[in-house]
């Protein structure tokens, strides 16, 4: 059993507030007859556990949760590629939510 709730009744939406695409998702999600559960990462810390699970439930890499194009991103690491291990991608989405790349949707056990 992983740490994300998958309650069928209701939609998680893990989002940036400070990002247009995050509010829009927001919205969007908020219309829809189903109960939501908005988790803003800017306000609501998400452990690294959780984003290892939300990567592997979308079947990505942890490292294709973040936006190397992000200002923030580009001002601390540049935009030469960089290899980092899972355990220090973790790190940066930790410490910069906002350099997630799309806001995340889980809605009971789809993603």
């Amino acid at each position: 059993m992983g740490v994300i709730d998958t309650d069928d009744k209701k939609v998680t939406l893990y989002y940036h507030s400070g990002t247009r695409l995050g509010k829009q998702t927001l919205g969007y999600v908020a219309a829809s007859k189903r109960k939501l559960l908005p988790v803003d990462i800017s306000k609501t810390k998400v452990t690294g556990t959780q984003w290892a699970e939300l990567a592997d439930k979308l079947h990505i890499k942890v490292s294709d949760l973040i936006d190397r194009e992000h200002p923030d991103f580009v001002k601390k690491y540049g935009t030469e590629p960089i290899d980092l291990d899972e355990h220090d991608w973790l790190k940066i989405l930790e410490k910069n939510p906002e350099v997630l790349t799309y806001p995340i949707a889980v809605n009971g056990t789809e993603y």
